[in-house]
């Protein structure tokens, strides 16, 4: 697999000049990529749905095009993975769910027609949380995720499978959704960049959706630049989308390399720097001198009323989740997760002034969080307080600090962009001293995400964190 592995380690950037000068085919390329999923797959279970046939399909199609000279720019022939959220035609979509084990949509979602568009060639429908209900990535009709980097430990979700696909090489890209943080919290613990834009810029239509005011779409790459042209291609203002913001469309690499020397970054230690593991603790505090010697002026700041965040975002989830699920969960009372379905339930108490006054509270947190970006350009902040635990574990102890269920753990320092809507970016920033990955996010305001991917690729190259994962433990073995 030497050959193989050579190939796949390429960053997505690399590969697409590698095609574009016909060093390389996508045929090629496919055929190295299966090789891969082949070896990795059946002990990371990241893939729900892979089918070779028309894999292999497109990829001539694409190697026909280029040798025409139809070449469609960087992500011609490129292998991009999908969350099995994201709809695609003729194609099974399960939503992790035994429910939907074999629907089959009738349309692409409109980011996997930009996909297609610009010459990508989708590579499987990624396994993730039931409904994409939960941050561990360990609840799947399909089996749960392993981390790449320790196959006793969880990826993080719901975006586990599009996480490990791309950390392991089976991917150069792939596509999450993102309700409380989750393409940003398995990119975290699988040591790859995700970024969660602006609400409302990247179209969510033909998307199994989880909560409608807090579901983003967000792209999972290996480096910040991969993030860039993945985002660059998925854009696009689509009619169809009622939630979806008219904004122009942009280059995301403008400004990418122009550092940040005079750059103004705020840590708000108060509720982001509290209760987190020592560990990423010594970690982050490295990074902001880092970033210092680079040249950006960091100051503390205060994020007013953050601690309000919490009731409104999980009131606003289990309402939005539960009115989604009603009938199904009627229909199918026996098809479901029990951790899935019991949360599902804590909606049924939600009264509606609740919800009025959880709507009210987003303002108000949107408007705090907005005070605080006029005394900086960008928060930075961990991306998850914990290193990734032991699949099926749901208990943690952080500095005596226990919560009651690993969940708020996860999702507490990557929630409050969803409740805001803010555009939100994970970088890799190093490794526990057990091996174990651990990201820094950087928040921006609206509509900032060229601005957080310049901060985001200025610390990627000062670091130089190794992103792809060649070995993994092969004890465990996927068994359905």
């Amino acid at each position: 697999m030497e050959e193989t592995n050579q190939i796949v380690s390429h960053s997505l950037k690399e590969i697409g000049e590698l095609i574009r000068k016909k060093v390389i085919s996508p045929v090629e390329l496919i055929e190295q990529t299966f090789k891969r999923m082949d070896e990795i797959d059946p002990h990371i279970n990241a893939f729900i749905t892979v089918d070779k046939e028309q894999i292999m399909q497109d990829a001539k199609r694409a190697e026909k095009e280029i040798n025409e000279g139809n070449y469609k720019g960087p992500l011609h022939g490129i292998p991009i993975g999908l969350k099995d959220m994201i709809y695609t035609k003729e194609t099974r979509t399960t939503m992790g769910s035994e429910i939907f084990d074999q629907f089959i949509p009738e349309e692409d979602a409109f980011v996997v027609q930009k996909l297609k568009e610009a010459g990508a060639i989708i590579t499987g429908k990624q396994n993730t949380h039931q409904f994409a209900y939960g941050p561990t990535g360990d609840r799947s009709f399909y089996g749960p995720v392993r981390n790449p980097y320790d196959t006793t430990k969880m990826t993080g979700g719901s975006s586990s499978g599009s996480a490990a696909a791309v950390a392991t090489g089976m991917n150069f890209g792939a596509l999450g959704t993102d309700t409380g943080g989750s393409v940003r919290i398995p990119a975290s613990f699988c040591g790859i960049v995700a970024m969660k834009p602006t609400y409302g810029r990247i179209s969510k239509n033909s998307i199994f959706p989880l909560s409608w005011n807090l579901d983003h779409v967000g792209p999972m790459t290996r480096t910040v630049e991969d993030n860039v042209l993945l985002l660059n291609a998925i854009q696009g203002y689509d009619i169809n989308d009622p939630n979806a913001i008219k904004v122009d469309s942009e280059d995301f690499s403008q400004g990418l390399k122009d550092g940040i020397k005079g750059i103004k970054i705020g840590i708000p230690r108060a509720f982001f720097y509290e209760h987190v593991h020592p560990e990423i603790t010594a970690n982050v505090n490295k990074q902001i001198e880092t970033l210092k010697e680079l040249g950006a002026i960091v100051q503390d700041v205060s994020i007013q009323d953050i601690a309000q965040y919490y009731d409104a975002q999980r009131t606003i989830l289990c309402s939005d989740a539960y009115a989604l699920h009603k009938d199904r969960l009627e229909q199918y009372p026996d098809n479901w997760d029990d951790e899935v379905k019991e949360r599902l339930y804590t909606a049924v108490d939600v009264m509606g002034y609740e919800y009025s006054h959880a709507l009210q509270t987003r303002q108000l947190i949107k408007r705090r969080f907005e005070e605080t970006l006029e005394e900086v350009d960008v928060l930075l902040t961990p991306t998850v307080p914990i290193l990734p635990i032991n699949i099926d574990s749901r208990h943690v102890d952080i500095d005596k600090y226990n919560e009651e269920h690993i969940r708020w753990s996860i999702l507490k320092l990557t929630s409050p962009t969803n409740l805001t809507g803010l555009p939100s970016l994970s970088v890799p920033s190093g490794f526990s001293q057990a091996g174990l990955p651990i990201g820094v996010q950087f928040i921006g305001r609206d509509f900032s995400e060229a601005f957080l991917y310049r901060v985001g690729y200025a610390l990627e190259q000062a670091l130089k964190i190794p992103t792809f994962k060649q070995d993994i433990n092969m004890t465990h073995k996927v068994t359905r």
